[in-house]
């Protein structure tokens, strides 16, 4: 299947394109910066640069299969003045318009539309349930996610339109979850105001599959209330979200304070919406993290498959240094191990498995072939600091072993030992990465605060990256397409 995708370097579609991918589809992204979203997408995904003229977009959208269609700017980053709003509104219902006026004027236009809403078209609802039947609610989000819905509807002329009604959408990678992390860990969390509204949530993977069912199912079609069964309030996420931390969260955060901060903004997280996934549940969708706490559970101990260990007597290294520790992560790729080891062999692959919140940046052209002696450079971010990572490929031996090393960068010792596998049509990955920090006792103390969690989530990340693109649903996409099953992607 050819799908083109906008939004395809957030939080949501970033983990739809690598899921794509996974399953053999063909995908396009529609982005604003195509060198930056290359970096973040890899070498496999087609880019369709938003400036194109219309007439050029819609050749590029046609003989498209479906569209997803998630782009949008956040409601809570900057004060709603009334620039501002016009802003939201051109980013969602304008973009939506350009977009289906495009796929109409194609050639062969798509035949799936599948355009992001969100839960505020409710407004705020107070302890009613609401399911895909309720009416809009007052309010400017309400207005909007009205609008918006209106401007994909126009695509029902060529197309089977799915409007996705998205709730707080929670992954351990970022989003809403991201956010509210820091103070949690440090025990400094709460609800916010109040804490009786409802927040409808849905995890990172079951919005995933609902896309990625829309995309085949034919009774997918209309609105979708994109949450989880059980609703919960804000006073429940935070008593949830602190017990899978072992933290207290009893401090709230007084409406009036939010008000005070993010003036009008404070609607979005003091409005109740009660809101219950009827249309899916009739559809027979089963949430793969239907409750709060099994959905932060996931969240929160993903990374605990990511083991780390203090150096000890039998991890030498053929260099005069020795590490401090030792971190290890497994991998199963539902892959042949020459196809495993062929995607690990190109550098640009590298952006695609490494977490957004690194700013990942490749330096200069990626080596067209890699091997011992490989130089490749690097630029990440930590926070608000920007530092440049220099490797070598140190051993070279395919397909089942390679290890790099760095040369400059944040680290005094990084050796990287990559270990492929074969285990019949699938691999077995370990990463092995033996490393030291700088600055003997602050060292330490830096992998104590900061460093030792950081790890973990690059880490526990690439695992799921990995298990998206490699994962058993390629195993199924293959037979499928053997088969010629009906509804393959």
């Amino acid at each position: 299947m050819r799908v083109f995708v906008s939004g395809a370097t957030g939080f949501v579609g970033r983990a739809l394109v690598q899921l794509l991918l996974g399953q053999g589809c063909e995908v396009t992204a529609w982005v604003r910066d195509p060198r930056r979203a290359r970096q973040r997408l890899g070498p496999d995904v087609q880019l369709c640069p938003t400036a194109l003229a219309p007439d050029e977009l819609a050749a590029r959208l046609s003989g498209v299969d479906a569209v997803v269609h998630l782009a949008g700017e956040s409601v809570l980053s900057g004060a709603w003045t009334a620039a501002r709003k016009r802003a939201l509104w051109s980013s969602r219902v304008q973009l939506t318009s350009q977009l289906v006026a495009a796929c109409r004027a194609a050639a062969r236009p798509p035949r799936v539309f599948i355009s992001a809403s969100a839960v505020g078209y409710y407004g705020d609802a107070d302890d009613l349930e609401l399911t895909e039947h309720s009416p809009r609610g007052e309010g400017f989000l309400a207005e909007l996610c009205e609008a918006w819905e209106g401007a994909a509807r126009e695509a029902q002329a060529f197309a089977r339109v799915v409007l996705l009604r998205i709730g707080i959408v929670l992954g351990p990678d970022g989003g809403a979850l991201g956010a509210m992390l820091p103070a949690f860990r440090l025990g400094l969390g709460g609800p916010l105001g109040a804490g009786r509204q409802y927040v409808p949530f849905i995890h990172l993977r079951d919005l995933l599959a609902i896309i990625v069912q829309g995309l085949q199912d034919e009774r997918y079609a209309g609105a979708l209330n994109c949450s989880a069964p059980e609703p919960a309030t804000s006073r429940e996420l935070a008593s949830a979200l602190g017990s899978a931390l072992g933290r207290p969260a009893r401090l709230p955060v007084p409406a009036l304070a939010l008000r005070l901060v993010l003036g009008q903004r404070a609607r979005v997280v003091l409005q109740s919406q009660r809101a219950l996934p009827a249309r899916l549940q009739q559809l027979g969708f089963r949430f793969r993290h239907p409750t709060l706490r099994d959905a932060l559970q996931q969240c929160v101990q993903r990374d605990a498959e990511v083991s780390m260990r203090a150096a000890g007597s039998g991890d030498r290294l053929p260099l005069p240094e020795a590490p401090s520790h030792v971190l290890e992560h497994r991998s199963r790729l539902h892959v042949p191990l020459s196809q495993a080891f062929e995607f690990f062999c190109r550098a640009e692959n590298l952006g695609l498995i490494t977490p957004s919140w690194m700013k990942f940046e490749m330096l200069g052209e990626p080596p067209a072939a890699i091997g011992e002696g490989t130089v490749l450079q690097y630029r990440i971010g930590l926070g608000p600091v920007r530092l440049r990572w220099r490797t070598s490929i140190r051993s070279w031996q395919p397909p089942t072993h390679f290890v790099d090393t760095q040369t400059s960068g944040p680290y005094a010792l990084w050796w990287h030992e990559h270990h492929l596998q074969a285990d019949g049509d699938c691999t077995l990955m370990l990463d092995r990465v033996c490393y030291r920090l700088p600055l003997a006792i602050l060292g330490r103390l830096a992998h104590w605060l900061f460093v030792g969690a950081m790890l973990r989530a690059i880490f526990g990340y690439r695992g799921e990256a990995v298990e998206r693109l490699f994962g058993p649903q390629r195993v199924e996409a293959r037979f499928q397409a053997r088969s010629g099953g009906r509804g393959a992607i």
